[in-house]
């Protein structure tokens, strides 16, 4: 491990000011990724500003009957608030779909959102990886790519992105807030992570000094249930092979209101608008359900290892979806 300056900010504006100038400062919170990453000499920062203490550990009603999650809020609490657990059911399921016990209890909101792909060859630290060194070649294209992106890569990149939680806040439209040092500013989350392009390296959209303070999530839509599904290699702290987070309504038999997002598949979270928009009114059926699907699945871009990936994700939606289908019905008789 390289040698790093290590401070702790006693609140917002001081962690902003500290991380003033340096190009290669990190916010370090919970530290369940970046302290691995500067251990395998993946990250090299100059400096790493603990906020892990300030007072961003809140969940809160908005006014709107919105919920504003702190940066600092556990992955645990989070997933187990009464709130959550009962309103965005999705997010509940993905974060406890994820890692362990022990580091959902030390994982942070925002550093779930900041996570870094598990690409071995982002990791490894010596393959070629223009996400690690700019302009030094993607091995992953031409090697072992099984658990790598059939949505949303390049010929730079082909990373899958790591999140669970993400993948739910993508289908919820959750909306991203930050402290920088010109000033606050919110950012939907659909424009939070980039996509790869020629410039892997660049992952998110947060500007220099920039501190995430909080997520905001809509109001729950009247009449809507929501589910996230996963598949993995084995059944606990695995990342995702594919996963969905799907929500909706039904009204007079027909399907309103659908959000769908993919994990596990692509490069970043990734929203299936065009899905979305061929559920959009449409009875709901297994039949329907699978076209969405298909439509969901219909850019991908497989390459020797990874081809198995469109079927499983195409099934898993389609299951996703009709479990939200049973949990409405479910909802139905209980009122």
């Amino acid at each position: 491990m390289r040698p790093f300056q290590y401070q702790r900010a006693a609140g917002v504006r001081e962690a902003i000011a500290k991380a003033e100038g340096c190009q290669t400062c990190s916010f370090l919170a919970g530290g369940t990724t970046v302290i691995d990453l500067v251990k395998l000499d993946v990250e090299k920062p100059e400096m790493l500003i603990d906020v892990g203490r300030l007072p961003m550990d809140t969940i809160l009603r908005d006014e709107e009957g919105g919920l504003i999650i702190g940066a600092n809020v556990r992955n645990s609490d989070l997933a187990w608030h009464s709130d959550v657990q009962r309103d965005y059911k999705a997010l509940s399921e993905a974060l406890l779909s994820g890692a362990s016990p022990q580091l959902r209890n030390r994982a942070t909101t925002a550093g779930n959102l900041m996570q870094r792909t598990r690409c071995p060859y982002f990791r490894d630290n010596y393959s070629p990886c223009n996400k690690r060194e700019p302009g030094s070649d993607c091995a992953a294209l031409a090697g072992y790519n099984r658990s790598h992106a059939v949505l949303g890569g390049s010929d730079s990149c082909i990373a899958t992105h790591p999140s669970d939680m993400c993948v739910a806040l993508a289908a919820f439209e959750a909306t991203i807030r930050v402290e920088g040092p010109n000033g606050s500013r919110s950012i939907p989350f659909a424009d939070f992570h980039l996509l790869p392009g020629d410039t892997p390296h660049l992952e998110h959209a947060l500007e220099q000094g920039e501190l995430i303070t909080a997520v905001t999530l809509p109001p729950k839509r009247a009449g809507t249930a929501s589910t996230y599904l996963k598949s993995r290699d084995r059944a606990s702290y695995e990342f995702a092979l594919a996963s969905a987070a799907v929500s909706f309504g039904i009204e007079e038999g027909c399907i309103v209101e659908p959000k769908i997002a993919l994990g596990g598949v692509a490069t970043k979270p990734w929203r299936c608008y065009e899905a979305e928009k061929n559920l959009e009114g449409q009875v709901a059926s297994l039949s329907v359900y699978e076209k969405a699907a298909e439509v969901a699945l219909a850019e991908a871009e497989v390459f020797e290892c990874n081809a198995f990936k469109v079927p499983l994700a195409r099934n898993l939606l389609a299951r996703a979806l009709s479990e939200v289908e049973g949990r409405l019905a479910r909802q139905s008789e209980v009122i």
